[in-house]
């Protein structure tokens, strides 16, 4: 009998314990915020794109309709990567060319607009000197900018560049100041108590502090740039998006202006949520 019992327990013993049940990947509550989520922008589109092709269906419209815009720009829409040499190039070379020049002057801007409003914002004197000259400067149209700076530079490339940089900096420079400026004191005095030098302080107190402020100004500032570099490469010509929209332009094809213009709404779209998705990573989900 105590060997049966013993041969028993070990029986149960060794009996493998039961899994635990495998937690679905899509729940009811995932799909629910997805189609809470998407389904108001989608019926909205749907609803939009109805009404465009029954105003534009008519001969005398001005316009196109989205059906004609597909037919027409159709080579353009499934064909992005082709090169020819030169200008003759597919949407995606162009789009390519644009977003270096906004990465270039875009990072340009982010950090010289930083440290600028960081000096800023430790100063009243500074801060009620130059905030009214920045208001006046960043209300300057992009392309007011582009007669001096192709003067200033003779070339079309630092010249779209710098109106970028000039475009989307005031932004930066304000919010930048303002978070400085509203680091609590008690920051300040723990600060001063751990004897943090400036370099220190500067790193481990002030961005921190200021990080959502910051990250404001960089999502209104990159939406500026592309909005200046769509504008300025309409004028300065070569390879790019702007370029583009102005080529279609020349030679009447309003159907790959339209095409063109959806692609600078996604891409200045994405820009704004890459931005603030950086801002959430940093601020730790202080930054909307």
């Amino acid at each position: 009998m105590a060997n049966t019992s013993t041969i028993a327990v070990t029986g149960a013993a060794a009996k493998p314990a039961a899994k635990a049940p495998r937690k679905p990947l899509v729940t009811l509550a995932t799909f629910r915020r997805i189609a809470v989520n998407l389904i108001p922008p989608v019926v909205v589109l749907i609803a939009f794109l109805v009404i465009w092709e029954l105003l534009c269906s008519r001969p005398t419209a001005g316009l196109p309709p989205p059906s004609r815009v597909v037919t027409e720009a159709w080579d353009i829409i499934a064909h992005p990567f082709y090169d020819n040499g030169g200008t003759d190039k597919g949407l995606f070379w162009h789009i390519y060319a644009s977003i270096q020049r906004v990465a270039f002057g875009f990072a340009l801007a982010t950090v010289v607009g930083i440290m600028v409003g960081t000096l800023i914002g430790q100063s009243d004197w500074a801060m009620r000197g130059l905030d009214p000259i920045f208001q006046v400067l960043r209300t300057i149209p992009p392309l007011a900018w582009l007669p001096l700076s192709l003067a200033a530079f003779r070339d079309g490339q630092p010249s779209a560049i710098f109106v970028i940089f000039i475009t989307s900096i005031w932004p930066i420079i304000i919010n930048t100041a303002v978070g400085i400026r509203n680091i609590p004191q008690d920051y300040r005095n723990v600060a001063a108590v751990l004897r943090l030098n400036p370099l220190e302080f500067f790193v481990k107190i002030m961005l921190p502090s200021a990080a959502p402020y910051i990250f404001t100004g960089l999502r209104i500032g990159v939406g500026l740039s592309w909005l200046a570099i769509v504008a300025a490469e309409m004028l300065i010509g070569g390879v790019g998006i702007g370029f583009f929209i102005w080529d279609a332009w020349n030679s009447s094809h309003i159907s790959e202006i339209i095409v063109a213009l959806v692609y600078v709404g996604v891409i200045g779209f994405f820009l704004d949520r890459f931005v603030a998705f950086i801002g959430t990573l940093v601020t730790r989900g202080a930054t909307a």
